[in-house]
């Protein structure tokens, strides 16, 4: 013979949305957590891109300083030192360019938008009227 299943007894209204104020209050602070993780881990991925800009500009330009001393240097075997000056520079700021412009773009593709958190917004909006309905 099975046992008869326990009753639940009926709570005050007045109970039942102090425990929804309470709940929600927990999970708007759970939110708030959520959405600063997110943004420092994109913060920290954008600043770590801007710092490998840098490093690379800085490299970039250490290299093409000794390397466009010496490509002017054997320019100026053949042609005049001002010519060979002009070639090398022209050429030393489109590869520069280059180089900033892609970084630039990969900076750029960084998206600091804290999706997960809105995503769990819309959810946690979506619990809260069903919540209020019953």
């Amino acid at each position: 013979m099975r046992e008869p299943t326990p009753l639940v007894e009926p709570r005050p209204l007045g109970e039942l949305f102090s425990e929804l104020a309470n709940e929600t209050g927990v999970l708007v602070k759970k939110e708030v957590e959520l959405a600063k993780s997110e943004m420092t881990s994109n913060l920290k991925t954008m600043a770590k891109d801007a710092v490998v800009i840098g490093v690379g500009l800085v490299f970039a330009l250490a290299g093409a300083l000794s390397m466009l001393a010496a490509v002017i240097l054997i320019l100026a075997l053949v042609l005049p030192l001002w010519l060979a000056a002009l070639i090398v520079a022209v050429g030393s700021l489109g590869i520069g360019a280059a180089l900033a412009i892609g970084g630039a773009v990969a900076l750029k593709n960084t998206d600091p938008t804290p999706r997960q958190t809105i995503a769990t917004l819309k959810e946690n909006k979506q619990w809260l009227i069903e919540q209020a309905h019953r």
